[in-house]
C-alpha cells in the first residue's frame, strides 16, 4: 500500500489572499493531500472571526480545484492551539509554508527548526509568485481600514474578500478602527 503525503497549510488568513490561494494551488501538485487550517493567532486580533475565514477558505478553495481538477484533494479545518498538534490531529507529515521574501524565510526557517524538534514535522516552502511577493493580510487591513475605494485590491485579493471588507468597513470593526487611529497619530 502506497503511503500518502498529506500537508498541512496553517494560518491566520485574515483575510485570504491571492498569494495564499496560489500555495494551495501548487501545494496541491505536491502532495496527496492538502489540509489548509485556518488557526487563531494568540498575540493579534483578528478583523474576521474564525469562522468567517474558515467559510471565506472553503468557499474560494473549489475555485483552485476547479482550475486543476487532477491536483490533491484540499480541505478545510478550523483550529486553536499549536499548528503542530493541528498537524498531528490532522495526520500531517509535512508543515507546508509560503515564503515572500528573506524576512519571511528567516522567521520560517526558525519555525521549521523547531517544528521538527518539538513535534518531528518537516516543513516545505513554496515561494510566492512574483504578483504576491508584497501582499500580506496585514497590507490589505491597512488598506481597508484607510482606503477609499476597495476596488483597488482586486489584484490581491478575491471579489468575495472585498465584498466582506467593504462590509467590515462599514460595520466600523473595531480592529479597522485602531489601524485608522494608529495611521492618523503617526502623522
Amino acid at each position: 500500500m502506497a503511503r500518502t503525503h498529506l500537508a498541512i497549510y496553517p494560518g491566520s488568513f485574515d483575510p485570504i489572499t491571492f498569494g495564499h490561494l496560489d500555495v494551495i494551488a501548487r501545494g496541491r501538485r505536491l502532495f496527496d493531500e492538502l489540509v489548509v487550517a485556518v488557526g487563531r493567532h494568540p498575540g493579534k486580533e483578528p478583523l474576521f472571526s474564525l469562522d468567517e475565514r474558515v467559510e471565506m477558505v472553503r468557499t474560494l478553495v473549489p475555485d483552485v480545484i476547479a482550475d486543476d481538477p487532477d491536483g490533491a484533494p484540499v480541505s478545510v479545518l478550523g483550529f486553536s492551539g499549536l499548528t503542530v498538534d493541528a498537524a498531528k490531529r490532522a495526520g500531517a507529515a509535512v508543515i507546508l509554508r509560503g515564503v515572500r521574501n528573506l524576512s519571511d524565510l528567516q522567521y520560517e526557517v526558525q519555525q521549521a527548526v523547531t517544528n521538527r524538534q518539538v513535534a518531528g514535522l518537516e516543513t516545505a516552502f513554496i515561494v510566492a509568485g512574483q504578483s504576491f511577493a508584497y501582499t500580506s493580510s496585514s497590507l490589505i487591513r491597512q488598506i481597508t481600514a484607510m482606503g477609499d475605494d476597495l476596488g483597488v485590491l482586486a489584484p490581491m485579493v478575491p471579489p468575495l474578500v472585498i465584498d466582506r471588507l467593504r462590509e467590515k468597513k462599514a460595520d466600523l470593526h473595531p480592529v479597522l478602527m485602531r489601524l485608522l487611529r494608529n495611521h492618523t497619530d503617526d502623522d
